[in-house]
C-alpha cells in the first residue's frame, strides 16, 4: 500500500515539474518574442525611442515616425509574428504525426507546392497580390492532397510518405527552375524575392486574414495537443485510451496544411523553420509536455530574430529565408549524419 501511495506520489512531482517546466520555458520564449517585437519597431534607418512607438501605436500622428513605424515596421513584424507561429506549429505538428524530424513541411513538398502555385502566378499569368496568396494556398493543399493519397498505395506508413513528398519536392523544384529559365528577365527578380522568403513589402492589409487563419487552425492543433502526444505512442495504444484516431490525424494534418500553405503564400517559404522549431521547443520543454505553442514561438523567434540579423548585421539586407536557411542546413546535415549512425530511416 505504502508503495503504491509512493509511486502515485513520484508521478504527481513528476507531473508538477513538467507542467512547471512548460510554463517557464513558455514564458521565457514569449518575453524573448516580445523583445524581438519592440526591437523590429525601435530599429531601422531611423531608431525611435520607445515612447515614440507607443505613441504612434496609441494612434498619434508623429511626424516622420508615423509612416515608417505604422506602414513599415509594423505589418512587418506582424507577419513575421504570425508567420512564424504558424511556420512553428505546423512543422511540429507533422514531425509528432508522423514520429520523424524529417517530417517538415518544407521538407516533404508542401512548401514547394505552394511555390509552384505562386510562381506560375508571376511569372506565366502575369499575377500578382491577393491572387496570387490564393493560388499560393490552394496548390499546397492540393500537393499536400497528391503526397497523402501516394503514400496510402499499398500500406501507408510515415517513412513511405516522408520518401514520397521528398520526390514530390524534387520534382516541383524542377518545375520551378524550368519557370524561372523560361519567364522575362523583368519578372525574375519578384519571382526570386517570393522564393527566398521575405518580409519586404508587408501591408497591414495581409494580416487579419492571416491572423483568422492562425487563430482558427491554431487553436485546433493546441486543442488537440493532448490527443497528439497519445498518438506518438502508436495506433493500437492511442485507440485503446480512447482516441479517435483517424479524426484526429486528419484535424491535424488538415490544421497543419493550412496554416503552412497560408503562411508560404504571405511570405514565401522561408527556410527551415518549420523544420528547426519542433525540435527545438522539445528540447526546451522536454518530451513528456506538449510543444504545439512553444514550437509556434519558437518559430517566431527564429523568423523575427533572422529579419533583424538580415536588416542589421552585414553591409547588405539580406531577406529573412536567407538567414534562416543558413541557420537550418547545418543542422539538416547533423541530423541525417546522425540518423545514418544509428543505422536509422526515414
Amino acid at each position: 500500500m505504502m508503495e503504491e501511495k509512493l509511486k502515485i506520489n513520484n508521478v504527481k512531482e513528476g507531473y508538477r515539474q513538467r507542467r512547471f517546466r512548460w510554463l517557464t520555458v513558455t514564458l521565457l520564449l514569449a518575453l524573448l518574442t516580445l523583445v524581438l517585437c519592440v526591437s523590429l519597431l525601435l530599429f531601422g534607418n531611423t531608431r525611435y525611442p520607445l515612447d515614440t512607438v507607443i505613441r504612434v501605436l496609441l494612434g498619434e500622428q508623429v511626424q516622420g515616425a508615423t509612416f515608417a513605424i505604422g506602414t513599415l515596421r509594423l505589418p512587418r513584424m506582424l507577419s513575421g509574428l504570425l508567420v512564424g507561429i504558424a511556420f512553428g506549429m505546423a512543422g511540429s505538428t507533422f514531425q509528432t504525426i508522423l514520429r520523424n524530424p524529417l517530417a517538415s513541411p518544407d521538407v516533404i513538398g508542401i512548401t514547394a507546392g505552394s511555390s509552384v502555385g505562386a510562381m506560375i502566378c508571376i511569372l506565366v499569368l502575369k499575377l500578382s497580390g491577393t491572387v496570387v496568396s490564393i493560388v499560393a494556398v490552394i496548390s499546397g493543399l492540393l500537393v499536400a492532397s497528391l503526397i497523402y493519397a501516394l503514400s496510402k498505395i499499398g500500406s501507408f506508413s510515415g517513412g513511405k510518405l516522408i520518401l514520397v513528398g521528398i520526390g514530390i519536392q524534387a520534382m516541383l523544384n524542377a518545375v520551378i527552375s524550368f519557370l524561372l529559365l523560361r519567364a522575362s528577365q523583368y519578372d525574375v527578380p519578384a519571382a526570386y524575392r517570393w522564393l527566398s522568403g521575405s518580409l519586404n513589402g508587408m501591408q497591414m492589409a495581409n494580416i487579419p486574414s492571416l491572423l483568422i487563419v492562425l487563430v482558427v487552425f491554431g487553436s485546433i492543433v493546441i486543442l488537440l495537443g493532448r490527443h497528439l502526444k497519445i498518438l506518438e505512442l502508436g495506433e493500437q495504444s492511442a485507440i485503446t485510451l480512447g482516441v479517435k484516431t483517424d479524426l484526429v490525424r486528419l484535424l491535424l494534418v488538415l490544421s497543419a496544411v493550412f496554416l503552412i500553405a497560408f503562411a508560404t503564400s504571405v511570405t514565401g517559404p522561408i527556410a527551415f523553420v518549420a523544420f528547426l522549431a519542433g525540435p527545438i521547443a522539445t528540447k526546451l520543454v522536454g518530451t513528456g509536455a506538449p510543444n504545439e505553442f512553444p514550437a509556434g514561438l519558437v518559430g517566431a523567434i527564429l523568423v523575427l530574430g533572422a529579419d533583424l540579423i538580415g536588416q542589421f548585421a552585414f553591409n547588405t539586407r539580406f531577406p529573412v529565408g536567407v538567414i534562416t536557411g543558413i541557420l537550418g542546413a547545418p543542422y539538416l546535415l547533423i541530423l541525417l549524419i546522425r540518423m545514418n549512425q544509428r543505422g536509422g530511416s526515414v
